[in-house]
């Protein structure tokens, strides 16, 4: 730990609830203010996955496991070029990280990229909070951000609560296009190639291409402002749709993609936001969760197979699709595929009628179990089938 990330790890810090509820705790990582919407994710590993995670853009991420950083930071892991969450929350950080792929502390990572964290606060009653009153605006302050008149230290929490009240919201935030790659890039099969896929970043994650590779498919990843024309482009044998940041609702371009490529009825795949796309492509509504999914151990069930998944997820908003039974759509029969166990929140979709699925969660596994692997292999399988 360096001398200044030390210093600032003695510095008192406050989160401060758009609700007016605030919780007092120490600085941890950067130093300074931060806004986004307070969520929480009940992994207790993974947390460099979460942090390089683009879903998680403009999001305040409270950590429920207690002891966060004792495997320290590397360079293998990051899911993206940067750390995307706006704060971090922990009760008990590492004070030594003890890992051999360990490269750094994760309050030095934190520090470097300006990321500013509260540590020492009561999580379990912050998480609980957020479960009874659900996701909601949230600041953390700390140095100057925290000063008061005369340097005091002594801010006035009524001035801090209304910049938190004043920050944006999550709901109607197009944010897709702020994480997606710029320019498009391929990902070379791995083995003999077998499949072109085309990929539009929304806000994917580093393994979800390593993912498909691995199965000797050739990836594309497009920008979010791809066209239809972008897509077709590169001679796709099928078209993926990636998890990402925002407000489903607003995605109005990515939804006129995908239904070009159902109307052509090139095999489809969607996770995450990819899910969220497909079920408005089909003519489903959308909503927001009052505290959504997320973590590395959400039960779901695959009702084609009946098997029980734990998975992994990082989702606010949800598809508004019936459960009890197959529906109508644009471009023929839906049903829903997967259901959570938990709140039965829809977890998967699927046509019956052209070669198109998605899921809600994440089967690339970074980090996670690798019991939603099998997904990557039956979007192979649509694939073999459209060209048989």
């Amino acid at each position: 730990m360096t001398t200044s990330t030390r210093a600032a790890a003695k510095a008192p810090a406050i989160l401060v609830l758009e609700d007016g509820r605030s919780f007092r705790g120490r600085a941890y990582g950067a130093v300074g203010e931060t806004f986004g919407e307070a969520v929480f994710s009940t992994g207790m590993t993974g947390y460099q996955e979460t942090l390089t995670d683009p879903s998680y853009h403009r999001q305040v991420v409270v950590m429920t496991a207690p002891h966060i950083g004792n495997t320290g930071v590397n360079d293998e892991d990051p899911e993206s070029a940067r750390i995307w969450v706006s704060g971090f929350v922990v009760r008990d950080p590492a004070r030594t990280p003890s890992n051999w792929r360990s490269a750094r502390t994760l309050d030095d990572e934190l520090a470097a990229q300006g990321v500013v964290g509260i540590s020492g606060i009561d999580t379990r009653a912050l998480t609980r909070h957020l479960r009874e009153r659900g996701a909601m605006r949230v600041g953390i302050f700390s140095g100057p951000a925290l000063d008061g008149p005369a340097g005091t230290g002594l801010a006035d929490e009524a001035a801090l609560l209304a910049k938190v009240q004043s920050a944006p919201q999550m709901k109607g935030a197009d944010l897709s296009a702020e994480v997606a790659t710029k320019e498009a890039y391929v990902v070379p099969a791995q083995g003999t190639k077998r499949f072109t896929v085309a990929a539009v970043d929304l806000g994917i994650k580093g393994m979800t291409p390593y993912r498909m590779a691995e199965r000797g498919i050739e990836v594309h990843v497009l920008p979010a402002t791809a066209s239809a024309e972008d897509v077709y482009a590169v001679d796709p044998d099928g078209v993926f749709f990636s998890n990402g940041p925002g407000d489903p609702a607003t995605a109005d371009h990515p939804v006129s993609v995908m239904q070009a490529v159902l109307e052509r009825g090139t095999p489809l795949f969607g996770i995450c936001f990819g899910n969220q796309i497909l079920g408005r492509a089909l003519g489903f509504g959308t909503y927001k969760l009052k505290y959504g999914h997320r973590g590395i151990n959400q039960p779901v069930q695959d009702r084609t197979t009946g098997k029980v998944e734990v998975t992994a997820h990082n989702h606010g908003f949800a598809v508004d699709a019936p459960l009890d039974k197959i529906s109508e759509t644009p471009y023929g029969r839906a049903e829903v595929s997967h259901v959570c166990l938990n709140d039965n929140v829809v977890e998967g979709l699927q046509l019956l009628d052209r070669p198109a699925f998605s899921v809600q969660y994440h089967p690339e596994a970074a980090a996670g179990p690798h019991d939603a692997a099998y997904l990557f292999d039956r979007f192979v399988q649509l694939m073999e089938g459209q060209r048989a």
